[in-house]
């Protein structure tokens, strides 16, 4: 059984936070049908590595589950069509900027005219109101407007991309998920559905833990700390004698006592030394440095070795390359070969798991305009003659 079999999901959204929203709900058996322009195609399928298909790795893994159609959303039967899917739907996801489905006549007012169950999934740079509502935004401006660009990289030193990746997208993606969800079960009792209004960069500020309520009451301005955190020390990263680094956490007095005794200085955690976290945060330097030097002085294998014995969470901060050659990535399936139009291709499963009825992929990223026919002609009900004349027009 799929969890949400039976929920159709209309996807409109281009490059990453919309269609991510979809991805998961599809993953757990919605029916998900993606919308892009004829001939070009959502960005997606051009961003990242190229494959012999036309398509990149990015696309194939991202658009995985969904029924690929075209529609030109500037020609009026394209829109005509657009509302005819709306009107079939459970759910539809957006992340143009606002406005933009207003002039194609779809704005939420219009849209509950056509199906008032239906949830309107809106995901934009900053949201659909306030001074800033019509500007463009991407995972890295995000990164940079929710304060978290402001705290990533060595200290003094220039803010960097957290991780190189588009975090805000898919972060912004699964609270879009969340909205969608939360509004299903609000649709059970009310029998009416709702619009989420998400910002890009609100994902990313609403997981900023303190950095919020320490300035409102402290006057607090975090800065880059580098591999260090705020509240805790020693909680960082540290090379051992044969050049890998280790990651070692230490969150709590009784944590220190641990790594203390792993270390063989036991004394350290003493109430005159470093014992108390105040003392250690003031002395942060100063611990890293011991701790620093206790890492350097074994090779990986042993310090990891000792930090397991000791009850001290550790791990090697791991490539790509060590992820694949990791038995807990094994035995957890994290990493599922699946056939695609580019071979058997390698993809990040389906998560979180669930017991009962557990998300799935079934396929990867389609080619442009791959289920035309079944959506247009079984879903809508158009004739085969139909479809033809709209793709010589140009509409699909």
């Amino acid at each position: 059984m799929s969890a949400l079999k039976g929920i159709r999901v209309l996807d409109l959204g281009t490059f990453i936070a919309g269609p991510h929203c979809a991805t998961i709900l599809g993953e757990f058996g919605a029916e998900v049908i993606k919308v892009e322009p004829p001939k070009t195609g959502d960005s997606l399928r051009r961003l990242g590595t190229n494959t012999e298909c036309g398509d990149t790795l990015v696309w194939l893994s991202e658009a995985r589950n969904k029924k690929c159609v075209t529609l030109d959303l500037r020609s009026e039967r394209g829109r005509e069509l657009l509302r005819k899917l709306a009107a079939k739907c459970d759910v539809i996801v957006e992340n143009f900027r606002p406005g933009t489905l207003e002039k194609w006549g779809l704005s939420y007012e219009e849209l509950k005219k056509l199906n008032r169950a239906a949830i309107l999934v809106r995901i934009s740079a900053y949201g659909q109101d306030g001074p800033m509502r019509s500007q463009p935004g991407f995972a890295r401006i995000a990164h940079a407007f929710s304060g978290l660009t402001y705290l990533a990289g060595m200290p003094g030193g220039v803010p960097v991309v957290p991780g190189s990746t588009s975090l805000a997208d898919y972060m912004s993606g699964m609270y879009g998920a969340i909205g969608a969800l939360v509004a299903l079960r609000a649709r059970e009792t009310t029998g009416e559905g709702q619009c989420v209004d998400l910002a890009l960069y609100e994902s990313v500020f609403r997981v900023l833990d303190e950095i919020a309520p320490a300035y409102q009451k402290f006057g607090y301005v975090r800065e880059r700390m580098g591999a260090d955190t705020v509240n805790v020390c020693p909680h960082s990263h540290y090379q051992t004698a044969d050049g890998k680094w280790i990651a070692i956490a230490c969150t709590s007095d009784q944590m220190f006592v641990r790594l203390a005794e792993t270390m063989g200085q036991p004394e350290l955690a003493s109430a005159e030394r470093y014992g108390p976290k105040d003392l250690r945060l003031a002395a942060r330097d100063e611990v890293n440095a011991i701790v620093a030097r206790w890492v350097a002085s074994l090779d990986l294998e042993t310090a990891l070795a000792r930090c397991a014995r000791g009850g001290v969470p550790a791990s090697l901060i791991y490539s790509i390359a060590d992820i694949f050659e990791d038995p807990q990535y094994s035995a957890r399936g994290n990493i599922k070969m699946t056939d695609s139009r580019a071979g058997a291709i390698a993809v990040p499963d389906v998560v979180p798991r669930l017991s009962a009825t557990p998300g799935e992929i079934r396929w990867l990223g389609e080619g442009l305009g791959a289920q035309n026919e079944d959506v247009f002609e079984n879903l809508l009900g158009l004739e085969g003659n139909e479809v033809q004349r709209l793709r010589e027009d140009g509409v699909i």
